[in-house]
């Protein structure tokens, strides 16, 4: 599907990402170690009451001029070790809270560069957790990996010590684009990195991870990419837009100094890599994310059962509320977001003192819960239902209509320009619409019907 360029300068604005609802940059100070506790106490007794578990690790050997993310470049092997420690210390005190019956569903690996830890340090975390929690059946134990620090031995340790999926982020693989990103290119043959995992389980599963808006990058080359990593057939690819945003993070200027790519050629990136993933028997979930065959997430797409959280989108069956440890991660609990300091010197120090080392968060209201669950709905399932919303919170209609801010007059220009379809039950994104997800969701988010003052990246 070609996007009408019309609508491409129409709807390309800056606009919540909704990973979380309200985004992070709501998140205010006030919350401390002791509440904390309470609102660990509290998620018990709230839903889902499934686990989902994620594991921070800041550090990268190399910081890419395109990270968005919390990470800092490798310190010294004592802060490393200590880091560990109160990483470990810190998994102990959460669980300490959390009531014995409830079973993990998802544990999650991210950064920075998790693989670029020594191994026995993954090793011992992962030791931790499945010696003191339990977890559902075929639960996803996911890390993401930059195949610049993979070995086979590398890679089979962290099968042995439970992984059974890994993302790859390669991003590009041309050395001009990578060079000019600050980042290293595979150490492995992608093939190979595919065909060994695969080889010591069949069940595991294998993502790879693209990045498309670089300096250097041209629509033929990025379907290039796509074209040749086909034949490794891996499991879900994904194929983030870049989010320039250095007001935040400062290091991007200098992909901004190199040429970023016009809004146009970005667009045809997605467009040619879009079709040919399509043509090759893989299926569109959500805004970035692609599968194929009876991959999980296309089923529950099929069945309206996907759910997001920070780490992507995920199933209702490996659903759980989030217990994120480590500097920056954030806990997306029921009605509360609590993010840890990114400082690692006082994370280290607060863990030592006995204390849970948070630094922001966001309590919700009834009200926010129910337009996160109505956001959730269009983001990930591309319809949404009054009643069946309605009946999920105890309102009437009129009253979850009220809650959203609903006015149809606020859809017309999204209905004439063929992006939504509004009927007596609720509102179905057509095929058009999905490209323009981020914008509808706006439609149904009462905090953006006045300006504010918060900055977001582009939506397209």
């Amino acid at each position: 599907m070609i996007i009408p360029r019309p609508l491409l300068e129409k709807y390309n604005q800056s606009l919540p990402r909704y990973t979380s609802y309200p985004p992070a940059n709501y998140f205010t100070t006030g919350i401390d170690s002791k509440q904390y506790a309470q609102i660990l106490n509290g998620s018990n007794l709230q839903q889902p009451s499934n686990i989902s578990l994620y594991i921070h690790i800041p550090f990268c050997k190399k910081i890419c001029f395109y990270c968005g993310c919390n990470s800092v470049r490798f310190p010294e092997a004592s802060v490393v070790d200590a880091y560990v420690k109160a990483l470990l210390k810190e998994i102990s005190m959460v669980k300490a809270l959390l009531d014995p019956g409830r079973k993990v569903s998802q544990l999650h690996y991210g950064g920075g560069t998790p693989n670029a830890l020594p191994v026995e340090y993954i090793e011992e975390i992962n030791n931790l957790i499945f010696s003191n929690f339990n977890f559902i059946a075929e639960p996803e134990i996911a890390i993401e990996c930059h195949p610049a620090y993979l070995t086979d031995e590398y890679m089979m340790r962290l099968v042995k010590s439970g992984f059974n999926r890994f993302s790859i982020g390669i991003q590009d693989l041309d050395p001009k684009v990578l060079k000019t990103a600050n980042r290293e290119p595979s150490a492995l043959p992608i093939n190979h990195i595919t065909s060994y995992l695969r080889g010591l389980d069949s069940k595991i599963k294998v993502n790879f991870d693209f990045i498309y808006g670089l300096p250097h990058q041209t629509p033929e080359s990025f379907t290039e990419n796509i074209r040749s990593i086909l034949p490794f057939s891996p499991d879900r690819i994904v194929t983030f837009s870049y989010a320039h945003v250095p007001w935040v993070k400062k290091h991007q200027m200098a992909l901004e100094k190199a040429g970023l790519p016009d809004a146009d050629s970005k667009l045809k990136m997605f467009e040619s890599s879009f079709q040919v993933l399509l043509a090759n028997g893989y299926s569109d979930i959500g805004m970035d994310h692609y599968a194929k065959g009876e991959d999980e997430l296309l089923l529950a797409l099929n069945n309206n059962e996907l759910h997001r959280n920070f780490q992507g989108y995920c199933t209702r069956r490996t659903t759980g509320q989030v217990y994120a440890f480590g500097v920056s991660s954030i806990s997306q609990l029921y009605d509360s977001y609590v993010q840890n300091t990114k400082s690692i010197s006082e994370y280290i120090r607060k863990i030592e003192a006995n204390e849970f080392p948070v630094e922001k968060g966001y309590t919700l209201n009834f009200n926010e819960i129910v337009v996160r669950e109505v956001i959730n709905q269009l983001m990930c399932n591309r319809l949404m239902k009054w009643k069946v919303i309605a009946d999920r919170f105890a309102l009437s209609i009129d009253e979850l209509q009220s809650i959203v801010h609903f006015e149809p007059s606020r859809l017309d220009s999204l209905v004439d320009d063929d992006l939504l379809d509004v009927t007596d039950e609720g509102v179905i994104i057509t095929e058009k619409g999905r490209f323009f997800i981020r914008n509808i969701a706006v439609a149904f988010d009462p905090a953006m019907v006045n300006p504010t003052d918060k900055k977001f990246s582009k939506s397209i």
